[in-house]
């Protein structure tokens, strides 16, 4: 599903399986018909663990437009109960920044958004990744 998603970075199969044995708790995977059809991968930050991170979430192709981004978020924040979520989106992935504004839109929340790690901070000419900040998230 990653490497299909076209805009996330791809880690090996194993990081996959660590995360999901290490961070089970953080992690969201959905199924259609017993197969994946998308996934969350998160972790609540150790110098402020009512902040849940969301590292990356992808959904298959034939499983798109259904809302089910958004299903796996919320089952994640109600999991964590967490107060606040940030995630990092470079500037040309329109979906994410949809998602996670629509995200804070639901919670009525406050969605701030500052650069956290710029193009001139990387070695290989990535993007500047944003920080998306949405708090506080009462249900």
């Amino acid at each position: 599903m990653t490497k299909d998603s076209k805009v996330l970075d791809l880690n090996s199969s194993y990081y996959y399986l660590l995360w999901c044995r290490d961070f089970a708790d953080t992690t969201v995977i959905a199924e259609i018909d017993g197969k994946p059809a998308g996934f969350v991968t998160g972790y609540l930050r150790p110098d402020a663990p009512a902040t849940l991170m969301v590292w990356q979430v992808a959904v298959t192709e034939a499983a798109r437009g259904h809302g089910l981004a958004s299903r796996m978020l919320d089952e994640l924040v109600a999991r964590t109960s967490a107060e606040a979520l940030e995630t990092t989106i470079t500037d040309d992935n329109a979906a994410s920044q949809r998602l996670f504004a629509s995200l804070a839109e639901r919670f009525g929340a406050d969605h701030q958004i500052t650069p956290l790690i710029t193009a001139e901070m990387y070695p290989d000419g990535h993007d500047t990744e944003y920080l998306h900040r949405i708090s506080p998230l009462a249900e």
